[in-house]
């Protein structure tokens, strides 16, 4: 009877255990999904009087309260944020996330919440470049992990232009306006909202250099329950006209 009693003690033991190795950061843990942001990205994120703003703040507090869950959202560089979620650290990554082939061999992506696209841009009183083609023996400033630092690296024999890699937006408009970079590269709703909102003495140089959809990422193959949550939210938002209020608060849209 006692080992009977010993053995029963031994196998709940082990089951409790399966199950505490089996939790994610998420909802294995304490019923919260941790999102991981880039605050140094405004419309989409950014810091005010010490509190996270933007379109993606907005939008993934509406999302969780349509889908009744739970999120806590923690700040950091983009370039950390599909890292952490590799590492267990994170559930939901945004950051104004472009949908790239690359970036989907790690991550699932929602449906897309943005259109968006890349904008070169220079100094106000720059008249010497006007598109990508003037950059041949320039210096081109870009941000760590983001498709406009992908785009520059692919592009670069090309146009021969050299480049220099920073860690956030703020720092690429510095380099353009202390004049250690000719140009910089950043997506156009971000650089028209600096540019609208902020003393910057920067302007767009020709057309938008392409073309891309914005979606918030999990954990490849390892959160379509979350995923399903975050695309029906999304839907939900952009029947019942939340979405739109979202965007129109940030962009006058």
């Amino acid at each position: 009877m006692k080992k009977l009693l010993y053995f029963s003690l031994i196998i709940t033991l082990i089951l409790i255990l399966s199950a505490c190795g089996d939790s994610t950061s998420g909802e294995g843990g304490d019923g919260v999904y941790t999102v991981g942001v880039d605050t140094t990205y405004p419309p989409f994120e950014y810091q005010e009087d010490g509190e996270m703003k933007g379109i993606d703040i907005d939008l993934i507090n509406a999302i969780a309260e349509d889908q009744g869950f739970e999120i806590k959202i923690e700040a950091m560089d983009f370039s950390g944020i599909i890292p952490a979620m590799q590492a267990g650290e994170l559930d939901i990554g945004m950051g104004g996330m472009s949908i790239t082939e690359e970036r989907k061999k790690t991550v699932d992506f929602s449906d897309p919440y943005f259109e968006s696209g890349l904008s070169l841009v220079v100094a106000k009183d720059n008249s010497e470049i006007t598109s990508i083609e003037d950059l041949e023996g320039k210096t081109i400033a870009v941000k760590n992990g983001t498709t406009g630092a992908n785009y520059a690296t692919e592009n670069k024999d090309e146009y021969g232009y050299e480049i220099i890699q920073v860690k956030d937006s703020t720092s690429m408009f510095q380099e353009v306006s202390n004049g250690s970079a000719d140009a910089l590269l950043e997506d156009y709703p971000v650089i028209m909202y600096a540019i609208a909102t902020s003393d910057l003495e920067l302007k767009v140089a020709g057309d938008k250099l392409n073309g891309d959809n914005y979606g918030i990422s999990v954990l490849k193959g390892k959160n379509d329950e979350l995923l399903k949550k975050i695309n029906d939210g999304l839907a939900n938002l952009k029947e019942n006209g939340k979405y739109d209020e979202i965007i129109s608060k940030y962009l006058g849209e």
